[in-house]
């Protein structure tokens, strides 16, 4: 890629790439793929904002999967203490509400 592109791409946040002490980028691997990423989308035709929007949405669906992740481990662990203690109280509610309707 041209070096006037990557100086792009890193201004409007498409990839951001550290840096060295004298101010260079430094692409790590993760950063070279979504520069191949963002090559193939806009060989597809995409805008640079559209760009953008498919890698935010990438990154969001990835957070939302460690999230299920997590929450699967957090109810798998409470399956497994609540098969550890079966005779464990369940609160049951002994009142009820009754509603009371008069024909007018």
């Amino acid at each position: 890629m041209h070096p006037q592109t990557l100086r792009t791409y890193d201004r409007l946040g498409l990839v951001s790439p550290g840096r060295t002490g004298g101010g260079g980028r430094r692409y790590s691997l993760h950063d070279i793929e979504q520069l191949r990423q963002v090559a193939r989308l806009t060989a597809e035709g995409l805008g640079l904002e559209g760009v953008r929007r498919v890698l935010d949405l990438e990154n969001q669906v990835t957070t939302l999967r460690s999230r299920i992740a997590a929450l699967q481990d957090e109810l798998d662990a409470a399956h497994t203490a609540l098969s550890l203690t079966p005779n464990l109280p369940v609160p049951v509610s002994t009142t009820s509400q009754l509603v009371v309707w008069r024909r007018r």
